[in-house]
């Protein structure tokens, strides 16, 4: 990246690496230095919370609106009943309104944590494309806005392409899929006077059918700037653990749970992870990032902290850091963990201890589960676990049981 910036919002898009690619630079690095700049990025309601692979593009609206602009955060409510089928192999299952209202309402809890809403000039607004997309009329929509579209140019979109390409179905209602995100595009700039589109990259053909549809219907200029897409340094997608997806939400992934995910993040990944996912300065990421050693652990935990104080709060990050504390270096069961609550009936003839591993979030499946034993990756209460046929009686769970799944996962298992 060779342009250097005159705003704020462009050099922090820049320095901390949250910077794929821009539709023009010096035009956008302008408009952010004239005035504030109402950007958006969109959010489909395809679960009742988003993850941490979303968690990027919720810092790039926390910059936005920490350097003077107002960010716009998009809800899916009606793109999410067609749904994006941008570098997907099949097609999304369809959501009924009230499951998408439903998961709606859960993604809102995570914003409030990171932006600050209301009627002042920076502040943010949440908006939901339902409230025009709900209300079109077929033939007019066709004939004013889907007259400006090439399908020839659509076809060559890298998103459509890779579908094609392995001769995978597309269907018609996934096709309209980007003409309806270019037209939110089109609708935020004519409603509320929005700028710039902000997204991952896979969304790059989406947001530059927006700014071409709107030069086109409007004559107005727009912009588009894209995130580079996350992996971690072993491969995989960001926002995965071993147990599955790591979500914003507290009640689908607890505080205890997310910081530790943090906490494992590889010693490659620490430096970049300081950057993207927390405020410290860019020359203390650098520091700690170039650690080696046991040193860079102390860059994890600060990097667990931070992160964790920014979505759930100082408190529970300084709870999930004393509950990790105690059970990695007393041995202890810490106050914070993953706990499992059974009611008297449901181990009245007593329960497997591979139901117990799978129900408490210690692995995928009942096979997962006897792998782990059987690999010698499982304890109860801190000793080896080597027999999966184990059954557990209330009589056992007469004080909280602890689960280990290798060194760094682990669960209560306890009587309600």
């Amino acid at each position: 990246m060779t342009y250097h910036p005159k705003s704020d919002f462009m050099r922090v898009m820049i320095e901390r690496g949250f910077l794929a690619d821009c539709t023009d630079y010096q035009g956008l690095d302008e408009a952010f230095s004239k005035g504030v700049v109402p950007a958006y990025i969109g959010f489909d309601a395809t679960a009742t919370s988003l993850h941490v692979g979303s968690l990027i593009q919720i810092m790039m609206l926390r910059w936005l609106q920490k350097t003077g602009h107002k960010p716009i955060t998009l809800m899916g409510g009606g793109t999410t009943k067609v749904g994006d089928p941008s570098f997907r192999a099949d097609e999304r299952p369809l959501l009924g309104p009230e499951q998408i209202d439903a998961n709606i309402a859960g993604i809102k809890q995570v914003f409030s944590a990171y932006l600050s809403y209301g009627d002042a000039p920076t502040d943010a607004m949440m908006i939901n494309n339902a409230e025009w997309l709900d209300q079109l009329n077929y033939l007019d929509f066709l004939r004013d806005i889907g007259r400006h579209f090439s399908i020839n140019r659509m076809l060559s979109f890298e998103s459509v392409k890779s579908r094609l390409d392995r001769e995978q179905s597309l269907s018609f209602l996934e096709f309209n899929y980007m003409i309806l995100q270019a037209y939110d595009f089109l609708e935020l700039n004519r409603r509320y006077g929005c700028l710039l589109q902000m997204g991952g990259s896979d969304q790059w053909g989406n947001i530059v059918n927006g700014i071409d549809l709107t030069r086109r219907v409007l004559d107005h200029e727009i912009y588009g700037l894209t995130s580079p897409l996350l992996t971690t340094s072993d491969g995989k997608k960001m926002g995965k653990s071993q147990a599955g997806a790591v979500w914003l939400n507290a009640d689908m992934v607890s505080p205890y749970e997310f910081w530790q995910f943090w906490r494992n993040t590889t010693d490659a990944d620490t430096g970049k992870f300081l950057k993207l996912y927390t405020e410290l300065p860019i020359e203390e990421c650098e520091r700690l990032g170039a650690l080696d050693g046991s040193e860079i652990n102390a860059a994890k935990i600060i990097l667990a902290n931070q992160v964790t104080t920014l979505l759930h709060g100082a408190e529970a990050a300084a709870a999930a850091e004393a509950t990790a504390k105690e059970v990695f270096e007393k041995g202890g069961t810490g106050d914070d963990l993953p706990t499992l609550t059974l009611g008297a009936s449901e181990v009245s003839d007593g329960i497997s201890i591979v139901q117990l591993i799978v129900r408490s979030g210690l692995a995928g499946s009942g096979k997962e589960a006897k792998r782990l034993i059987e690999g010698g990756g499982a304890k109860m209460n801190d000793a080896p676990l080597t027999d999966g046929g184990v059954m557990i009686t209330s009589a056992d769970l007469a004080q909280p049981l602890k689960l280990s799944a290798g060194r760094k996962r682990h669960a209560l298992v306890q009587l309600g």
